[in-house]
């Protein structure tokens, strides 16, 4: 029961990120009948669930609100900003009633949101709003079972699967449920049941058929299985819709009921009756058809028949729900596959021979195409992080006095896992600044000439191994004077210090930075770009921020798009092995004495006619061997610009699995990680966009101790 506990957990954490995403869109588009149909399944669900697995607070919290989302449905209440501010918060505590598992003592808040709910069930009229005329497009969708309370009959066949208790489910709860819909009589159907000896007692054999008489709709009978609509059969169907008053008494014949519900053949029961034959015999006996024929129109039918169901039973089974340690686990062992793979390469290039060279090329093959089809099991859309930022914007800009909306697009990128949890809570802090000291209140955004309603853009896009996401806002922009004077009254920076707008930009996410003048609930503590920056840092990605005043500003994060495996180029020092991103990496080119003395002691190459700054690693990492004769420059495109790293010997590509330091080396410089060799050294994983700004800082100081 705890594991089915912890589903349930699980489901409803998704159940309140889709409800919570709907009502958004409901409070745009009030009258969409599809969009409160999700809103009132989700809480059916999410009711319906919690009473099977014990949360019984959850469910009794929630009756309240699906009732009246039942009445909104019936065009009985109308959607209003307040109604959508109410459920909003209903859904902030059922998420709390779930975590605490009914551990919280306090009650006041789902009282008083009681209250409000049971206040509208009380309102016998419609609620108004600014928009009366929807309210009519709202009772024109309502159908006409609920505006007359006419009764209509149903069949209903009710079929679990075997399996269906597996699950938690109670079938006789759910037939209760129909019993309070109206009038019913529920037959139950044993045919199924095999011999005592065959019979397993954790499956279901049983299946029932209803007949039931309600003024509901169809709808309100779906919404009593829609948490068990993927482990059943259920057919329902109008057998009496109540319109022909002066119908006859007289219902269908005995022979007539059996063949529509599909339990006798309509030619078995002619043969029965002795009326007819089978319209197969008949046409073969009138010459129409030989039997040829008729029993390949035969095969041709079953065969149909036997394809649609496998396909049915395949979409049905198309996705399963695995747990987030078992991926995990399985990453970790494709990475060790990796490195195995990598130390039989080693061999077959050691030995040389040709029969084991040609199983290692096979291996390698393999391990390539298990290593991407595990990480792309691991890739998920960010669309799901995105939506999570529309009630961000919602709460924040009506705190704050602002018309804000949030437009997102590239929804379907996918990144790693790994990524995407590590991606929320800078993101968070980015929107949060767009909307605090980016967007202006309506009457300032009048004033220069812009609409009142202010835009915050969420977008990603794939490029090579890497993601770009774009968060733009059209709000005031940056100001680079008042940043410099800022900084300087903070002695962040020197008050005569020459700074380019991209440094100037950069003091933004320097930690104790803030251009809040005073302390409130959004900003003003200096804490948030750092928080970004380190975050960004921690995940080997990149910030570049661009703005202009008065019209708004751009940030961009450029993300790996995986941190488990990734391809490297290996390098080597003396003896020490080095790895570089692939990704990152554009060419490799010779670098020779005469190319050296060339640049006359500046650390500059001459590659395809453009100039070239490198960063000569022996030296920084302090090697004490001589270096050769003829060098290897690995350039790489580092924040827009173009730079060289100098090594003794370019090895060659290399699968290279990350692994983490421990805490004793966690704060070295310049370094990622760490992946283990073939051969069973270490080597470093070089992070270069670290490295070239350490070199650009080691720049600055020896010109300014020049001058």
């Amino acid at each position: 029961m705890d594991n089915h506990r912890e589903a349930f957990k699980e489901e409803a954490h998704e159940l309140l990120a889709e409800l919570e995403t709907a009502l958004l869109e409901l409070e745009r588009m009030p009258s969409d009948e599809e969009i409160i149909g999700r809103v009132f399944r989700a809480m059916h669900t999410i009711k319906g669930s919690g009473a099977m697995f014990g949360f019984d607070r959850v469910a009794a919290f929630t009756h309240d609100v699906e009732t009246v989302y039942d009445r909104v449905r019936n065009g009985k209440i109308f959607v209003t900003k307040s109604l959508i501010d109410l459920t909003l918060s209903a859904c902030d505590e059922i998420l709390k009633m779930i975590d605490d598992a009914g551990q919280s003592e306090d009650v006041g808040t789902t009282e008083t949101i009681t209250r409000s709910f049971r206040d509208m069930l009380l309102t016998p009229e419609i609620l108004f709003s600014e928009d009366p005329g929807a309210i009519s497009s709202v009772m024109d969708k309502s159908g006409p079972a609920a505006e007359s309370g006419q009764e209509v009959t149903y069949r209903i066949r009710f079929s679990p699967k075997p399996g269906i208790f597996t699950s938690g489910t109670n079938p006789t709860l759910l037939l209760n449920e129909i019993r309070d819909l109206g009038s019913c009589d529920i037959l139950a159907n044993t045919d199924a049941i095999p011999f005592l000896s065959d019979v397993d007692p954790e499956a279901c054999y049983t299946a029932w058929d209803i007949i039931l008489t309600t003024t509901r709709d169809e709808n309100a009978i779906r919404d009593v299985f829609i948490f068990v609509e993927d482990t059943c059969e259920l057919n329902i169907a109008v057998i009496d819709d109540g319109s022909q008053a002066d119908a006859e008494p007289d219902y269908k014949k005995l022979g007539e009921i059996l063949v529509d519900r599909g339990d006798l053949n309509a030619n078995a029961l002619k043969t029965v009756l002795g009326d007819r034959k089978r319209i197969g015999s008949l046409l073969v006996d009138s010459g129409m058809v030989s039997h040829d024929q008729v029993q390949a129109a035969l095969v041709e039918q079953q065969h149909i028949r036997e394809k649609r169901q496998k396909r049915q039973t395949t979409e049905s089974a198309g996705s399963i729900r695995v747990p987030a340690e078992k991926l995990d686990s399985l990453v970790n062992m494709v990475g060790e596959l990796v490195t195995v793979q990598s130390r039989l390469n080693q061999l077959s290039a050691r030995f040389y021979d040709l029969s084991l060279i040609q199983v290692a090329e096979e291996v390698e093959r393999l391990t390539a195409e298990l290593r991407d089809n595990t990480m792309s099991i691991r890739m998920l859309p960010i669309g799901a992080t995105f939506s999570r930022f529309e009630r961000l914007v919602r709460d924040l800009s009506a705190e704050l006095g602002k018309e804000i909306v949030l437009y997102t697009e590239g929804a379907e990128t996918e990144l790693d896992k790994t990524v995407i949890e590590k991606l929320n809570d800078p993101l968070i802090h980015i929107i949060r600044n767009s909307i605090d000291h980016g967007i202006e209140k309506p009457d300032a955004r009048k004033a220069a000439g812009k609409p009142a309603q202010g835009t915050v853009h969420l977008s990603a896009e794939h490029s090579g191994a890497y993601v770009f996401i774009r968060i733009s806002d059209d709000g005031a922009g940056l100001d680079t004077e008042a940043i410099r004077v800022k900084a300087a009254e903070k002695g962040l920076i020197a008050s005569d210090a020459a700074l380019s707008e991209k440094e100037i930009f950069a003091l933004t996410l320097m930690p104790g930075f803030s251009m809040a003048k005073t302390i409130t609930n959004v900003s003003g503590r200096g804490v948030g770009m750092d928080v970004v920056k380190k975050g960004i840092d921690a995940l080997q990605g990149t910030i570049e921020m661009v703005s202009k005043k008065g019209v708004g500003t751009t940030i961009t994060l450029k993300l790996p798009l995986t941190m488990a495996i990734i391809d490297g180029l290996l390098v080597q020092i003396d003896d020490v092995h080095y790895i570089m991103p692939l990704a990152a990496i554009e060419e490799c080119v010779e670098l020779s004495r005469e190319d050296v003395a060339r640049a006359h002691g500046k650390n500059m190459a001459s590659i395809r006619g453009e100039i070239v700054p490198y960063i000569r690693l022996r030296e920084l990492f302090g090697h004490t061997g001589s270096p050769q004769t003829i060098e290897q420059i690995v350039t790489a495109r580092i924040d827009g610009s173009r730079v060289g790293f100098v090594v003794d010997q370019v090895v060659g590509q290399h699968q290279t699995v990350i692994k983490s330091m421990s805490r004793m080396y966690r704060d070295i410089e310049h370094v990622s990680g760490a992946t283990i060799l073939g051969d069973g050294n270490v080597a470093l994983i070089l992070d270069l966009p670290k490295l070239t700004r350490h070199a650009e800082i080691m720049e600055k100081q020896t010109m300014s101790q020049l001058l």
